[in-house]
């Protein structure tokens, strides 16, 4: 079974980001006024390109297999028995094959999100006072808050990913080589945008 992890924020702002430009590429089609909308069609192939590379491809999937980290330009599979080691600290970092390294996208964290993942696995303060009361968590809520405390998203995949590594090893399943291959979806939405760019400068 398939688990995606991406940056939730830049993932629906980039939809979001698709829709404004559905919309105002209707417009232009619908009120073609000659260079001018060349011009406009030419910023918004070229910053939908950006958004689609940077904010909707990026993911890391965890499959059966092994992992896949997809970044703007390029899609890395690494089998699970072949990863070496995980570190964390503002993106997570597979490490693997000849003293290589896979940079994942998605998820970071950020220094604001780490500061209150330390702030959250400080223990609590006792509390003084008459009226005070402490939510009362259920069992899950407890242990998902254990497992957080003082951890960030990012840290906790790297987590996943160190476990399913280890497991696959313990299989004595094969570490076989990863395998990199081109984003030709990124390529061909970049090539689209350098279209209507010169189009854009040729056309008077």
């Amino acid at each position: 079974m398939k688990q995606t992890y991406r940056a939730k924020t830049g993932f629906v702002l980039g939809w979001v980001w698709l829709a404004f430009v559905a919309f105002n590429v209707w417009d232009l089609i619908a009120h073609y006024n000659g260079k001018p909308s060349l011009v406009a069609l030419a910023v918004l192939g070229a910053l939908t390109a950006l958004v689609y590379a940077i904010a909707l491809r990026p993911a890391t999937v965890f499959t059966e297999a092994g992992l896949v980290g997809r970044n703007p330009f390029r899609t890395t599979f690494v089998p699970w028995a072949s990863v070496e080691d995980v570190t964390v600290s503002h993106s997570i970092n597979v490490h693997y094959g000849a003293e290589q390294e896979l940079r994942l996208w998605t998820p970071m964290s950020s220094a604001r999100e780490r500061a209150r993942a330390q702030r959250r696995g400080m223990p609590k303060q006792e509390r003084r006072g008459r009226f005070t009361t402490e939510p009362t968590l259920s069992r899950g809520e407890q242990a998902a808050a254990e497992a957080f405390a003082g951890k960030t998203h990012a840290d906790w995949v790297g987590e996943q990913i160190r476990e399913r590594a280890e497991s696959a090893r313990r299989r004595d399943e094969e570490a076989a080589p990863a395998r990199v291959s081109w984003s030709y979806d990124s390529i061909a939405v970049l090539a689209v945008a350098v279209v209507l760019a010169v189009a854009a400068i040729v056309i008077a």
